[in-house]
């Protein structure tokens, strides 16, 4: 992962601090990193350049960084780092109860704080990708909710038990192609297919009359014979 283009905010009130810290980052890939001395400062910065994360002081010459995390969590779930010279087992839990990702304690080592500020930076990334993924397969007249686990069909919910849930699943991420009995059984029974045959059946029977209009002539969920299931959709 490249963090060249990443923007970090540090809030503290030590010139020499921010110095170490803003030539460490730059040694680890960071080049755009933006500093503050106080608090009034620190959210004027945030606002202004919408860095990635933030490394806040909570000590400062007009307030606590406390407060400085608060203002930001009103607008936003980027990473906060709190570096502080308080080192009491409160001070840490007040930081991660107001909004704070991490808490590092002075004196510290600056190489450590570049890995945890790219440990957060990673992270933010992958909570970002999940967020974009849509929970939501369609496919005919077909909808389905992972998040929920719910089966929609032209809009209506259809009630299903979690077996059922579980083949409905792995057929509409499979639309229009043929699946095995053998692998259905390994997919939601996670079990080897000998002895399985009839309780899939009847899974696929109780299946089909819960999405079918005709459960005795479906037209989505049909038998292949000799080879296994199909769900039958198209692209309305």
């Amino acid at each position: 992962m490249s963090f060249k283009n990443k923007k970090v905010l540090i809030v503290d009130d030590e010139e020499d601090i921010l110095r170490l810290l803003k030539t460490v980052l730059s040694k680890e890939g960071i080049d755009h990193v933006y500093t503050a001395t106080t608090a009034s400062d620190g959210i004027i910065q945030f606002q202004q350049k919408q860095p990635d994360i933030v490394l806040l002081d909570i000590m400062l010459p007009d307030g606590e960084g406390y407060d400085v995390c608060k203002q930001i969590r009103n607008t936003s779930k980027v990473p906060i780092l709190f570096l502080s010279a308080k080192a009491e087992e409160i001070d840490k839990i007040l930081g991660f109860a107001i909004g704070g990702d991490d808490y590092i304690t002075k004196p510290f080592s600056p190489k450590e704080v570049a890995y945890r500020v790219k440990a957060q930076l990673r992270r933010a990334d992958y909570l970002q990708m999940d967020e974009k993924i849509d929970p939501v397969i369609k496919a005919g007249p077909f909808e389905f909710n992972e998040q929920r686990m719910e089966l929609k069909k032209k809009g209506n919910i259809i009630d299903l038990k979690p077996k059922e849930l579980g083949i409905i699943t792995y057929l509409l991420k499979n639309p229009n192609q043929i699946l095995s009995k053998e692998k259905l059984c390994d997919m939601v029974w996670g079990e080897d297919f000998i002895g399985f045959d009839n309780t899939i059946m009847v899974h696929i029977r109780r299946l089909r009359e819960k999405i079918e209009d005709q459960p005795s002539n479906p037209i989505h969920l049909i038998t292949v014979k000799g080879l296994g299931y199909k769900l039958v959709v198209k692209d309305e």
